[in-house]
């Protein structure tokens, strides 16, 4: 069955007649005809009863209409993910994240889109998250991984994972309970970034639940940070992915009202993007040729 039939099929009923269709799909008259006698012709049916009053759809031509509508949507979404695929032979996707996700989740990720498309170019810069809007404001990447929410009307974002904020506890021979409580954290000295954007939530957090915090020490790497926790030089409150490795004998639980932090996607708003760039963001968030149901 010839898809552009079927186009023309839709283009007579949606106008009322050959005319009118043949000046919508800027083909002749003739052309129209012939192929809605082409159509009619390989059914068997009649679907257009032709009048002085224009051209309309009979019954069975009417029953076969939601039909061809399906199979035209089908066929464009065919044809657009081959042309996304014929575009990824070349480009490249430029990425710029901070560094716990940086570390941990896009080696993973880059991986298996190289491995899909070798021959797209994939660059990662790490910089914290005001260095990665500024980035992506000077067009020096495509993709920035941030904190959200982000405060600028700048950048389009997606949310792509959560990583939950865990306390860190030193070694010791007593163990700490497995569920947290207010008191327990309040026996302890904490090691907080002291540039940083988690270390106001963490403060805030702390001041919501109606707590007092206790800060020992102030330290600008997350890795110093944990390595003093294991040299019982204080606690920690750290996401996840930046508390990782988490050294042996450190205790990690999780705090007593869970405080989350949102990853995600951005890119410059407003700015053309490449079907390359568009597939690494499928990727990150599990949509398109990356979702479940493609697997």
């Amino acid at each position: 069955m010839n898809i552009s039939h079927l186009k023309t099929l839709l283009a007579v009923a949606e106008q009322g007649s050959f005319s009118q269709a043949a000046l919508s799909l800027g083909v002749s008259q003739s052309a129209v005809s012939r192929a809605i006698a082409s159509l009619e012709e390989e059914l068997g049916v009649s679907l257009l009863a032709r009048g002085r009053f224009g051209a309309y759809l009979t019954n069975v031509g009417e029953r076969m209409v939601p039909h061809a509508m399906s199979l035209l949507k089908a066929y464009a979404q065919i044809e657009a993910e081959s042309n996304r695929e014929k575009n990824l032979y070349g480009g490249r996707v430029r990425i710029a994240s901070f560094r716990s996700v940086a570390t941990h989740i896009l080696p993973e990720r880059i991986a298996e889109f190289s491995a899909r498309f070798p021959q797209v170019e994939v660059s990662l810069v790490e910089a914290d998250p005001t260095a990665v809007e500024q980035a992506l404001r000077e067009n020096r990447v495509d993709i920035g991984l941030v904190p959200l929410p982000r405060t600028s009307d700048d950048f389009e974002t997606w949310e792509i994972l959560q990583d939950e904020f865990v306390v860190l506890l030193p070694p010791g021979k007593q163990k700490a309970p497995a569920m947290l409580t207010w008191k327990d954290l309040g026996r302890y000295a904490f090691i907080l970034y002291n540039y940083a954007e988690c270390t106001s939530v963490v403060r805030q957090h702390w001041h919501q639940s109606g707590q007092s915090l206790k800060v020992a020490y102030e330290i600008k790497e997350d890795s110093t940070i944990v390595n003093m926790v294991a040299k019982g030089l204080g606690a920690a409150v750290l996401p996840k992915l930046a508390a990782m490795p988490i050294p042996e004998g450190v205790q990690v639980r999780s705090l007593p009202v869970p405080l989350m932090r949102c990853i995600g996607a951005a890119v410059l708003t407003n700015l053309w993007h490449s079907p390359a760039v568009f597939t690494f963001l499928d990727l990150l968030r599990g949509t398109g040729i990356f979702s479940e149901n493609q697997h």
